[in-house]
């Protein structure tokens, strides 16, 4: 395999994805080609209805494509059991959501070590691992809070710091400043940039945030369910 195959970390073709609204079918992505590749900081932008959560969400797995492929780290999602492609996700995707998404009854720690827990690192690497990610994200201190006793903002740390701690190939956050103030989505966003820039880790936005589009190195615009734009900025 190729450098060039090596650092395609998305590769999406032809995919679609048609759903039912009261026996209605609804196309609400409609054939699009994309590759994702290594170190990217990319947004994918649109109205409401313009497909990019269900596209966010054909690309992970979450949801499974009607027609076309959708390769992740050369793995085709479609080809995978439920249970092969629970663990590939699990192992391969950071996921950030808007919601947070954080377990209530569990510590700043247990949550960000909750993936690990699950892919069986030891007790020694989950502890090292939190301790670095927690400075990496300025939030050294607060390993044995819970979620209810953080801000908004401290809580979306949290929750990309549980994102990358188990070193995946790609975060996907859907929209993950929208509950909070500008200045505390700006100060995460340059955080996350920070982050992509000194570890190499792919991130793949979908938001309609103007923030994100500004900071993003490549913008992808959808509309219909169609790309209809795709810039690349340096």
């Amino acid at each position: 395999m190729n450098d060039e195959v090596n650092q395609e970390v998305i590769v999406a073709r032809g995919v679609k994805r048609t759903y039912s609204d009261n026996g209605v079918p609804v196309e609400a992505v409609r054939g699009i080609d994309l590759i994702i590749t290594r170190g990217e900081f990319t947004a994918i932008v649109g109205p409401s209805g313009s497909g990019k959560t269900t596209f966010l969400n054909l690309i992970s797995g979450l949801d499974p494509v009607s027609e076309g492929e959708v390769r992740l780290n050369g793995k085709k999602l479609s080809a995978m059991s439920g249970r092969e492609l629970s663990d590939f996700r699990r192992d391969n995707i950071g996921f950030i959501f808007q919601a947070y998404n954080l377990i209530p009854v569990l510590t700043v720690e247990e949550n960000i070590e909750y993936i690990m827990l699950l892919q069986g690192l030891s007790r020694q690497e989950r502890h090292q691992r939190v301790e670095k990610i927690l400075a990496e994200v300025k939030l050294e201190g607060y390993a044995d809070r819970l979620p209810n006793k953080l801000s908004g903002g401290q809580r979306q740390r949290v929750a990309v710091a549980r994102a990358m701690v188990s070193h995946p190939s790609i975060i996907l956050a859907d929209e993950p400043t929208a509950n909070l103030d500008s200045k505390t989505g700006a100060e995460l966003l340059d955080m996350m940039r920070n982050l992509n820039q000194t570890t190499g880790m792919t991130f793949v936005f979908s938001t309609h945030d103007e923030m994100i589009m500004e900071r993003a190195e490549r913008l992808i615009v959808l509309k219909d369910g169609l790309i209809s734009s795709d810039e690349t900025r340096q």
